[in-house]
């Protein structure tokens, strides 16, 4: 099962070349100045202005030529093609994961995952913080299992709206736009959901955040892969996804630090007590976010498609720039290689434009049109059911951790004397005479143990996250998919023979390892598998049913663990098990060019 590298079809090639250098114009692009000149000020290039190859039959002179001018293409793909007297280099030609691969690889990719790594940091700890509030904030807003269960997947409605809407805005105006307005929103419906006094404001705010929250993913993840050389993009992809681990780290230190301090201010009007302190922390790194992307470049695979080929140009000399710390003009690529299927998309986009609202609503229904049409269509099929799969058991089993170690830590409290009691044990107590019971006194005191349980759960993916980046790249996408869900798959089986809450520890802990390897996985091979222009709008869809999956798993889950205890756990694994093996039906995505 392990993947190899493999060859794609070469695809046939038209040169598109930089007019700066064809008439003589030097006008720098910013980013060429360093990392902190890496935002794109320059004037952008009208659609109408993109420099194209010359029409079939003819070549730029007009003279006549083959339907593609493809004289010598192989040729120009490897070698120069004479030396440029005012640069001292050899210019050549190179069509996209080459001129990535001669920008080098160094201080602006580093910089990049950092930034990016953040965005997928705020939107883990976002998700997984409400896992931490639910036992807090129980009394508060006067919770019983079931609305904890709404409102752990009210928040995946909303993103599963934002998905899509995100992911079709992304493939039609840009990701970095996207990713900015995004961050900005998510960090302000945070801060007024932490001063909701109600149940139903809260849900209303929270699924606000989740709209915002459902253009993280499907945006970030093609932003950051199209920066990517093929032969590094699936361990740096790896090392991203490890940044969910820190969100989810970082979540549970601060719920520890701060929600049992019992800081913050009660009265008979307004209550702001540490749970919504927490929330209104949580937010921070959002607005971090939103600050650092402006320091970032559009994608120049995006431009690319969009015919801006001289903005593009402009950014493979500031990465090469700050990679290298040579002058820009040392940078050896001057013309293009365009294959015909992008040919056509740029031809499209230099149509004359009346409306440009008009045109992104129209590519926004063409893109989610064409991912359901051949041969697109069984990638997307796939990618949906592995998604929903698997997201059934990852949020329907991570977001109930804390709850169900607060369940067996009240139950010790209750039985001094009696060390074994399984989780459905604990369960029927905790609903029946327990704090979940209609007789019940409500509790909101959380003891440190069930966040330093949590902390330690979360902690365990850090080493299945190191296996991952350094294991993606040699053994492959399905290969830890498969392997991980399998794992997860029978770690949430064994979880209805746990008899103790030191066993419940240690299973909990090795699920949320080998589920993080999955999702890392799992995040490499949906962002690869999707051409270009349908990227951000297939990992959307993907995306959707990824919270749908969450949505049901954390429904599901809530009703069944108080109704008929085991179910949850078999149902959960028989969905990861099967999902996970649906992805040797892709294609290897493995070390080869993004298409």
């Amino acid at each position: 099962m392990v993947e190899g590298d493999t060859d794609q079809n070469q695809p046939k090639y038209t040169d598109v070349k930089d007019d700066r250098v064809a008439n003589g114009d030097s006008k720098d692009h910013p980013l060429a100045g360093g990392v902190v000149a890496l935002s794109l000020h320059e004037k952008s290039l009208d659609h109408t202005q993109a420099v194209l190859p010359p029409p079939p039959g003819t070549t730029g002179n007009g003279s006549a030529a083959g339907p593609l001018a493809l004289s010598k293409q192989h040729e120009a793909n490897s070698g120069t093609v004479g030396t440029d007297p005012e640069r001292g280099v050899a210019p050549i030609k190179a069509d996209f994961e080459q001129a990535i691969e001669l920008t080098g690889y160094g201080r602006f990719h580093y910089i990049l995952l950092a930034i990016c790594g953040l965005v997928s940091t705020s939107e883990e700890m976002d998700v997984i913080s409400m896992s931490f509030i639910l036992p807090s904030a129980q009394c508060d807003l006067d919770l019983d299992t079931q609305s904890k269960g709404w409102l752990n997947s009210i928040i995946f409605i909303g993103m599963m709206f934002g998905a899509y809407i995100w992911g079709s805005v992304a493939d039609s105006l840009g990701r970095k736009k996207v990713l900015i307005v995004i961050s900005i929103m998510n960090a302000l419906c945070i801060v007024a959901s932490s001063f909701s006094q109600t149940y139903e404001v809260f849900m209303v705010f929270r699924f606000l955040n989740g709209v915002a929250l459902g253009g993280s993913g499907p945006v970030i993840w093609p932003y950051f892969a199209e920066f990517q050389p093929k032969s590094k993009r699936g361990s740096m992809l790896s090392f991203m996804a490890a940044f969910w681990t820190i969100g989810n780290l970082l979540v549970a230190g601060l719920a520890w630090l701060i929600i049992p301090t019992g800081i913050g201010i009660t009265t008979p009007a307004f209550t702001y007590n540490s749970w919504r302190i927490f929330l209104l922390v949580c937010s921070i790194p959002s607005f971090i976010v939103a600050a650092l992307l402006l320091y970032l470049p559009e994608s120049p695979k995006f431009l690319l498609s969009q015919g801006k080929i001289d903005e593009a140009l402009a950014i493979f000399r500031g990465i090469y720039v700050t990679n290298t710390g040579k002058s820009k003009d040392q940078y050896p690529v001057r013309e293009l290689l365009i294959d015909d299927c992008l040919r056509e998309e740029l031809e499209a986009v230099t149509k004359p434009i009346k409306n440009k609202y008009k045109r992104m609503l129209y590519d926004i229904l063409d893109n989610s049109k064409q991912v359901f049409m051949s041969p697109i269509l069984k990638f997307t099929i796939i990618s949906i059911t592995i998604n929903f799969t698997f997201h059934i058991g990852y949020y329907g089993l991570m977001m109930w951790f804390p709850e169900l170690f607060n369940r067996f830590d009240e139950f010790t409290r209750a039985h001094p004397g009696v060390e074994d009691a399984s989780v459905c044990q604990v369960t029927d107590y905790v609903v029946g005479m327990g704090s979940h019971s209609q007789t019940g006194v409500c509790s909101a005191t959380i003891p440190s143990t069930v966040f330093m349980e949590s902390l330690i759960t979360v902690a365990a993916a850090l080493p299945a996250n190191v296996i991952a980046v350094l294991g993606m790249d040699r053994l492959g996408r399905k290969f830890f998919l498969v392997f991980s869900t399998m794992a997860a798959g029978a770690c949430s089986a064994s979880m209805y023979f746990v008899t103790n809450q030191h066993q419940n520890l240690a299973v909990s802990a090795i699920f949320s390892g080998v589920i993080s390897m999955g999702n890392a996985s799992l995040d490499c091979l949906i962002t690869e598998v999707f051409p270009t222009n349908l990227r951000a709008t297939g990992v959307a869809i993907s995306m959707v049913a990824a919270r749908l999956g969450g949505i049901i798993g954390n429904v599901v889950i809530a009703t069944l663990l108080d109704l008929y205890c085991p179910a949850p756990t078999f149902i959960v694994a028989v969905l990861l098990a099967g999902g996970g093996l649906m992805c040797l039906f892709l294609p290897n995505t493995t070390r080869t060019a993004l298409s």
